[in-house]
């Protein structure tokens, strides 16, 4: 009997899912390979294979990526031993050109997709989903293990014919950066900064910010340092030489505009306190990101649809894996509505300054409102909560297939 001459490919189960504007391949932790259930090399080379990854061509035909930030991500979910909680989380963005996944941060987006694809994957406990009915609501309580950070995703659900509480995944809420409607999820970011670490990392609301060597026209600009949601650097968008109205192509076919924003990134990394220096935070593109900010103007998004400045607080713009991102990342939206809600950040003034408790920013593919609820505590800014609506959907429950060989 003949012999395979390379090893066949293993399948493992899975749920591709639509989170917000992000996609992402789901597991639960026991469908993995026994070696991949634990971090490390194992783990890290079954999920770039996944993803197709790394591809020097960058469109990740090999594999479930799409060639873009937005879709290069995966999620593993686990029951919770954490007290009052659900459900694990785990996330890893894919590196599309490299051999890397980071695990540092989480994915606001795909946060939307977490609650309705644990109770799906039979994680959440079936009594707590069948009372649920009662209100249509089923509060999932997340433990973001990458952050060790609770959010709290209001999935909305139903009860079908045969008396099963099934997850609610279509309606008519819509989502600028996603193409169809769906049923809304609201998303609650509880304490997304540590009591005991400070929300801004250099203690000020606003920095002189050491930007000499990245080629722009000056040495120092002033930049907001936070900590919520996912470590930011926001500067204006006058200082970076734009209006705050740009979109993919202005600043994706533009390498040279890239890699200055790279440089900038980097040495904020610095200025943060994450890294050591500039080295050490080019090894890692998930954290800082770069966003600039602008008060509220008119412009069109990518779809065509006119967002007109009467109905935006202020214009938002940030990189993601490189790239200017086609919507909004959901943990830079949380650093958005936290920077919001503090008077005095250089968000805040964008927004026309002063007391708010939420706001809609405009970003390249539409608007998005956000709120927010920050205290000041014993000398130091904290973020009790940031909320927002997403939506998001399964798009296919099966199979996936891995060479053996390549884990």
């Amino acid at each position: 009997m003949s012999q395979p001459k390379f090893e066949p490919q293993v399948p493992v189960s899975a749920t591709y899912m639509r989170g917000g504007t992000s996609k992402g391949v789901f597991f639960s932790l026991n469908d993995l390979p026994e070696r991949c259930q634990q971090p490390g090399s194992a783990r890290d080379n079954f999920l770039l294979r996944v993803i197709g990854s790394p591809d020097p061509y960058g469109k990740q035909i090999d594999g479930l990526g799409n060639g873009s930030s937005s879709t290069s991500k995966t999620v593993i979910l686990s029951e919770s031993d954490k007290d009052g909680h659900d459900v694990n989380y785990l996330f890893g963005q894919v590196n599309i050109s490299k051999p890397m996944i980071d695990w540092a941060g989480n994915c606001g987006n795909l946060t939307a997709a977490v609650g309705a694809c644990a109770i799906n994957m039979g994680l959440v406990d079936a009594d707590k989903v069948a009372a649920s009915v009662e209100t249509g609501i089923c509060e999932v309580n997340i433990w973001q293990q990458n952050i060790s950070k609770t959010i709290v995703a209001h999935v909305p659900v139903y009860q079908d014919e045969q008396g099963n509480v099934q997850v609610q995944e279509t309606g008519d809420f819509e989502l600028d950066g996603v193409t169809f409607p769906a049923a809304e999820v609201k998303i609650e970011f509880i304490d997304p900064v540590d009591a005991s670490s400070a929300m801004f990392p250099t203690g000020n609301l606003v920095d002189d910010f050491d930007v000499a060597g990245c080629d722009l026209d000056k040495d120092n600009v002033q930049a907001t340092f936070i900590n919520a949601g996912i470590p930011t650097i926001f500067m204006n968008a006058e200082d970076l030489g734009f209006t705050g109205t740009e979109l993919q192509p202005d600043v994706n076919s533009n390498p040279e505009l890239q890699a200055k924003l790279e440089k900038i990134r980097a040495k904020g990394g610095v200025a943060m306190g994450i890294f050591e220096d500039v080295k050490e935070a080019e090894k890692s593109q998930h954290i800082p990101k770069i966003a600039w900010v602008a008060p509220a103007q008119s412009y069109t998004a990518s779809s065509g649809k006119a967002v007109d400045e009467k109905d935006i607080d202020l214009v938002v713009r940030a990189m993601s894996m490189g790239q200017l991102h086609h919507a909004m990342m959901g943990t830079a939206a949380v650093a958005i509505a936290a920077a919001a809600t503090t008077q005095g950040t250089l968000v805040n003034k964008a927004a026309g300054g002063g007391s708010l408790s939420e706001v809609r920013f405009g970003h390249p593919s539409g608007t998005l409102l956000v709120g927010g609820k920050t205290e000041h505590v014993d000398g130091r800014w904290q973020a009790k909560k940031v909320s927002m609506s997403r939506s998001a959907r399964r798009i296919m429950v099966g199979q996936v297939f891995v060479p053996a060989d390549g884990f």
